[in-house]
């Protein structure tokens, strides 16, 4: 077959096809778009002060998806499952093939019964009887979890679910195999035949096509794919851990695990919430930030205040400034040449587009010395 000249290639592509990159996550065969659009930020003002509604959600979703960003990012818990719900919207409203998108969400969180509700920071949940059994990682929880989701979102499948944390309470075992039933099992009927005035069976199975995970320790990592790896289950094909200029500890152990065994990374905060797009956001009056300043004292949310933080920015937008680039474009092109895909929250349709002009942008080898020299070790944020 004879290859399409460039001027036809050119005639066959939309406007973003031209500007964005697609890359494998790991060793599968499942490309994603690069960035990825974090929609953690949809949904509902009372879980989040700083999240946007449904109608600025919807714009931002039909300018990436218009764009070219063609893989998009949730959870159950975000904004107890508004982001959800408001993806599938936006797939629903503006007729978008299935096929032509990437839907990633996550479960181990529970979904809160109020709007106002952050499950991820009342640990109390686990002993409270109407959410025993729908947080964690037990095969019980995994398989409500992920039917809710796949209703919220109004889908038939995800193309990749992943397990928000790592649950002590299960075993890697139960969790994989649960998993790896999702993945494999196909269409398994479930009868009742005692219960005749019901449905006589439920279609469960084959509603994941990859699986994933978060952050969490290494060691714990290792545990989940060596429990897969000795029963021939379905193993985890990424690992969504913090990852920027200003937070490195991620290259000690998990990195490099994930190198060698062909797990892709798919970073979240690659931008430090914002911190590294501009020199002063300590100065920037906003919801998200005003939240930081309050709980600042905490480790995660104190990476970009220190002034080892604060100098790394500062070169950053001396960087940007010497290539004609952004800030954020500057810490982005960082983060794509240690081949990851990663995540990025938007918020406002005008910075679709900014972020969607990654392709081809890259650092010199003298650029990305300047940028990480002057880093030190720091205390372990995102999972603990």
């Amino acid at each position: 077959m004879t290859a399409p000249s460039k001027k036809t290639r050119s005639k066959m592509m939309g406007p973003g096809d031209q500007k964005i990159e697609y890359r494998r996550v790991g060793n599968s065969g499942l490309k994603v778009s690069v960035p990825i659009l974090g929609t953690m930020g949809f949904g509902n003002k009372l879980w989040q002060p700083w999240c946007v509604d449904e109608e600025a959600s919807l714009k931002v979703l039909k300018a990436a998806y218009d764009l070219g960003i063609n893989t998009w990012d949730t959870a159950n818990t975000y904004s107890n499952g508004e982001s959800e719900r408001i993806i599938g919207k936006a797939i629903k409203e503006f007729k978008i093939p299935r096929d032509k998108l990437v839907i990633m969400t996550k479960c181990y969180c529970a979904v809160g019964d109020e709007p106002g509700m952050q499950s991820y920071m009342m640990p109390e949940l686990k002993f409270r009887k109407d959410y025993v059994n729908r947080l964690g990682l037990s095969r019980k929880a995994i398989f409500s979890e992920v039917n809710a989701s796949l209703e919220r979102l109004g889908l038939e499948y995800i193309d990749l679910l992943q397990i928000h944390r790592c649950d002590p309470e299960t075993t890697p075992e139960e969790t994989m195999e649960a998993l790896h039933d999702l993945v494999k099992s196909g269409k398994c009927v479930v009868s009742f035949p005692l219960l005749p005035a019901s449905p006589k069976s439920l279609m469960l199975g084959n509603r994941i096509r990859y699986i994933g995970a978060s952050s969490m320790w290494t060691w714990q990592f290792c545990l989940y794919q060596q429990a897969a790896e000795r029963n021939n289950w379905t193993k985890f094909i990424s690992m969504q851990n913090q990852y920027s200029l200003i937070y490195r500890e991620e290259e000690r152990d998990m990195i490099p695990y994930c190198r060698a065994t062909g797990v892709g990374i798919i970073p979240w905060a690659p931008l430090a919430r914002g911190h590294l797009t501009r020199l002063s956001a300590a100065e920037i009056d906003s919801e998200r930030s005003n939240m930081e300043k309050k709980y600042q004292g905490e480790a995660f949310f104190a990476v970009g205040s220190s002034e080892v933080d604060k100098s790394t920015i500062s070169r950053i937008k001396e960087v940007a400034d010497r290539k004609g680039w952004t800030m954020a474009e500057v810490a982005l092109a960082w983060i794509l040449g240690k081949d990851t895909a990663p995540i990025v929250g938007i918020s406002k349709v005008e910075r679709v587009a900014d972020t969607a002009g990654l392709k081809g942008k890259s650092l010199s080898e003298n650029e990305v010395e300047f940028l990480e020299e002057l880093y030190i070790p720091r205390k372990i944020s995102g999972h603990i």
